[in-house]
């Protein structure tokens, strides 16, 4: 059905010729159309999938309501018709993070696979020589030394480039035939001297040679006639890129990863301490922002070079001073106090999968002090660290497990490094990093200490109240400059003008639906209340600009967490109105109640709905 109906949608908004672009947000199809004659408005809303239909901006908009994700997936794996390319596409931070991210795991893995046989090796359980070994071996090596196939794939897909010859072009830098070519004196392609390179497991050349194939792929299909393509142009970005990568974007890219390694090991032979100590007390910041990508190449080159990587074996620290400061709030909250609800799982999180994501925005972010504190943990156990010279010699989450496999060199100075950072951001929280203002959410509250009983969904004549999700002026929904909102076609509710750049959880609960674009989220209540905030009219376009995203889909929040934070100024300067109407899109057999007048100003964790059966 579902099959069908994304098929119907695209033929009636004139077949993927017709369509030059494609997004979603979070209730409605957003097409860019060659020619807006060639839809057919009325098809399209007699589709039982389909709410309304709205042409405005420039868009052709299908309403589909909280389902939309699944037609907008549908309808691109079944044609091609292209997301439309987000701005800013060649932002280098950008580009790293994606071409890493989806190898994130298998990196982590098999580095947790070399770290196991190192441990086997050491105890003396597994002879380094053996062939049980060398097969174990191949494992946990073959993403590093075949690097530059996986990362080849990776940014073609980035830059919209056939995935597969990128991919191709990475593999014949690790061929035999040329791997041969290694340490000959007097080779040369067509006269020209070639100075074969091991690229195996390097990744600056393939970041360079990505970049110049998709823009010769995209050029050469703008020349070549469309029923020659398929062959046509990967032969010719074969047969030239790979010499050129050979002869020039392969040993430059080497020269570029070398410089970039021997400027950071030139920082810390300078003065450990200092490297150490500042890269410990930047390193969380960096991750909020997310810049730390920018240091995995590098992570990478000094692990293949040298066996080792000092940016890590300071930057764990980090890790161990935010498990440091949950765990000092766990002890400074009271019993059933909300903190310990955040805390518990987050302390869990931390120590077993070296994920700190849900201590950094759950908890630091949201006391303030703890910023400070997180900088001068991490900065005390980096300072020690670099001091001694500590290195990650295998590429792993920072966990208890990479650190029971000793894959840190020195060891017990390691074990010093992460100790100081975990007891000095424990200790700090709980003496001094909690603020008067703060201390609410430690407190005991009466009615979590009784025993309750959940229920899943609303029966008789049960209410369920929803808070205000932002500080504001309210708008009735129906004055909403939105039809598809007005209308109350995906949702009823209200809407709020809000004043400050923050949205919370409006009631405890589940995110179901966390956008790529941040602009919107959805949640559902343990009642089974589902409700789509949706920051700002048509900010989808921004596709995650001025946006800044505390939840993924799964996270459980808390009344009153931060779900994101947007920039207000800089939204509005792009020319987007920020009216975010709360909208609950399972409310057809419900009573819903607006308990506040239009134009009256609210605060956040205000009552703003009732919901009665």
């Amino acid at each position: 059905m579902l099959e069908k109906e994304a098929n119907d949608i695209l033929q009636y908004v004139g077949g993927s010729k017709n369509v030059n672009s494609l997004v979603h947000c979070a209730t409605r199809l957003r097409f860019e159309l060659k020619d807006v004659k060639k839809a057919d408005k009325e098809a399209l809303e007699k589709l039982p999938c389909v709410l309304s239909v709205v042409i405005s901006g420039g868009q052709y908009q299908v309403v589909i309501g909280p389902k939309v994700n699944d037609y907008y997936e549908e309808i691109r794996k079944s044609s091609d018709v292209k997301k439309e390319k987000e701005k800013g596409d060649l932002n280098v931070l950008k580009i790293i993070s994606g071409a890493f991210s989806p190898l994130i795991p298998l990196l982590a893995g098999a580095g947790m696979v070399k770290a196991l046989l190192t441990v086997l090796v050491q105890f003396g359980m597994m002879s380094d020589a053996g062939s049980t070994y060398a097969v174990l071996s191949a494992a946990g090596n073959s993403v590093f030394y075949f690097m530059p196939i996986f990362l080849g794939i990776t940014l073609s897909k980035q830059f919209g480039a056939n995935p597969y010859v990128g991919g191709a072009i990475g593999a014949a830098l690790l061929e035999p035939s040329f791997a041969a070519l290694i340490g000959q004196e007097g080779s040369n392609f067509l006269g020209i001297s070639l100075t074969a390179v091991d690229y195996a497991a390097t990744v600056f050349p393939i970041f360079i040679i990505s970049f110049i194939y998709a823009y010769m792929e995209k050029g050469l299909k703008k020349l070549v006639k469309q029923e020659l393509q398929m062959f046509i142009i990967p032969m010719l970005c074969l047969i030239v890129l790979v010499p050129l990568a050979a002869l020039i974007f392969g040993p430059f890219g080497t020269t570029v990863g070398n410089i970039v390694g021997d400027i950071v090991a030139w920082l810390f032979e300078f003065n450990r301490f200092l490297a150490g100590a500042v890269l410990g007390a930047t390193y969380p910041f960096l991750t909020m922002l997310g810049l730390h990508w920018g240091f995995t190449p590098i992570t990478l080159q000094n692990l293949s070079q040298v066996g080792g990587d000092v940016i890590e074996g300071a930057a764990v620290c980090c890790v161990y001073a935010e498990i440091g400061i949950a765990l000092g709030a766990y002890l400074k909250g009271k019993k059933h106090s909300r903190i310990k609800s955040i805390a518990s799982p987050s302390i869990l999180t931390g120590i077993l999968a070296g994920v700190t994501e849900p201590i950094l925005y759950g908890i630091i972010m949201r006391y303030k002090r703890l910023l400070i504190v997180v900088a001068i943990a991490g900065g005390v156990g980096g300072a020690m660290n670099g001091l001694c010279k500590v290195t990650m010699d295998v590429y792993v989450f920072h966990n208890i497990f990479s650190a029971a496999m000793m894959t840190y060199s020195p060891f017990i100075p390691f074990l010093f490094g992460i100790s100081a950072s975990l007891i000095t951001g424990a200790v700090l929280t709980y003496f001094w990093g909690i603020r008067e203002e703060d201390k609410e959410d430690f407190e005991t509250k009466e009615e979590d200490a009784m025993p309750q009983k959940a229920s899943s969904t609303l029966q008789g004549d049960q209410s369920f109240l929803i808070s205000a999700p932002a500080d504001g002026t309210i708008l009735d929904l129906k004055h909403v400059e939105d039809e598809v909102f007005a209308s109350g076609t995906v949702g009823k509710g209200i809407a709020i003008e809000p004043a400050k750049g923050v949205i919370t959880a409006p009631f405890d609960g589940e995110v179901v639906v966390a956008f790529p674009s941040k602009h919107a989220i959805g949640l559902r209540s343990e009642t089974g209340i589902e409700v789509l905030l949706h920051v700002g009219l048509n900010t989808v376009m921004l596709d995650g600009r001025f946006f800044e995203s505390n939840v993924v889909q799964g996270s459980m929040v808390k009344k009153g967490d931060v779900l994101l934070y947007f920039d207000m100024d800089s939204i509005k300067k792009e020319g987007y109105k920020l009216t975010t109407p709360i909208l609950v899109t399972n409310a057809d057999e419900m009573q819903l109640t607006n308990l506040c007048s239009e134009n009256s100003t609210i605060h956040s964790g205000d009552d703003l709905l009732k919901i009665q059966m």
